[in-house]
């Protein structure tokens, strides 16, 4: 039985990544869905991915790569307008993508000591308030350096947001109550795309994905499934919105969207920690969650 309020106000959800466009990439239909039902939804996003690649040939030119900070602010703050939400940079450094054996830059973000970032993220959580946290897992969604400390940094603040003794001077102790890590893109994703794209009689380039998929590598069960499909359309105009990115002619983008929203109409996710009772599988991220009465 679907126990979901048909209102989420006075919710409050908080998702929590490691560069401009991871938001649209990981679970952008669902804060959009949550968004639009009446929930206070902020993004944080840890660095401004300075130190990253332009991915779209298109946009690949010196005046933008000169000014590419900028840049991926305003393609952050247009993608955080047509999803909805509210969004932060909490201000520390991208690390880039150094080659196998080549040093981080000291100045970066995976750098920093986690007591410092989780200190920053802790100000956040305590200001915004939130009942939900999303990140990502151990692994980062994948070995990003940045992303692997936005989840160390995520976990610990998750827990430390509620101590009075971390950093009294960053506002008064809250307890979120329940935090997820991202599960999009598994292999059984890939799988049900790549179905649908040759059953539709198109060419799939997941296939490639399917034959490198490395099944020693550990996965999270899914807890919980947001169904979520009438907010991938808004979830494709806020990648695109990532201009730098985001190649509209690239593999990612090649399934149409209608057929996605057939193929596999969730954003899922992995219950890490939780404060609260729930029954799985969940269809909701605050399932269990009861908001104080008036």
């Amino acid at each position: 039985m679907d126990t979901r309020p048909a209102s989420y106000a006075g919710f409050r959800l908080m998702a929590v990544h490691a560069h401009p466009d991871d938001e649209s990439s990981k679970g952008a239909a669902t804060i959009a869905l949550y968004s639009e039902l009446g929930a206070e939804v902020m993004v944080c996003t840890m660095t401004a991915g300075e130190r990253g690649d332009i991915l779209n040939p298109a946009v690949d030119r010196p005046e933008v790569q000169a000014n590419l900070i900028d840049v991926r602010r305003q393609e952050m703050a247009s993608a955080a307008a047509i999803l909805g939400i509210q969004h932060r940079f909490v201000g520390f450094i991208d690390s880039g993508l150094p080659a196998e054996g080549e040093p981080l830059p000291a100045d970066s973000f995976a750098m920093a000591p986690l007591p410092e970032t989780t200190a920053a993220l802790v100000r956040l959580i305590r200001d915004f308030r939130p009942h939900v946290i999303v990140t990502y897992d151990e692994n980062g969604g994948y070995p990003h350096p940045d992303h692997i400390k936005t989840h160390q940094t995520a976990v610990a603040a998750f827990t430390a947001a509620a101590d009075a003794t971390h950093h009294p001077e960053t506002g008064a102790p809250w307890q979120p109550l329940k935090l997820y890590y991202t599960c999009t893109h598994s292999k059984s994703y890939f799988q049900a795309i790549y179905q649908a794209m040759t059953t539709a009689g198109l060419t799939s380039p997941h296939s490639n994905v399917l034959d490198e998929w490395d099944d020693s590598t550990p996965t999270w069960e899914i807890t919980t499934q947001i169904p979520c499909a009438a907010h991938f359309p808004t979830r494709h105009r806020a990648l695109l919105a990532h201009e730098t990115q985001v190649d509209p002619n690239g593999p990612a983008m090649s399934c149409p969207v209608p057929l996605e929203m057939t193929a596999w109409p969730t954003e899922d996710y992995h219950l890490a920690y939780t404060h609260v009772s729930t029954t799985f599988p969940e269809n909701d991220l605050f399932a269990g969650i009861e908001l104080p009465t008036a």
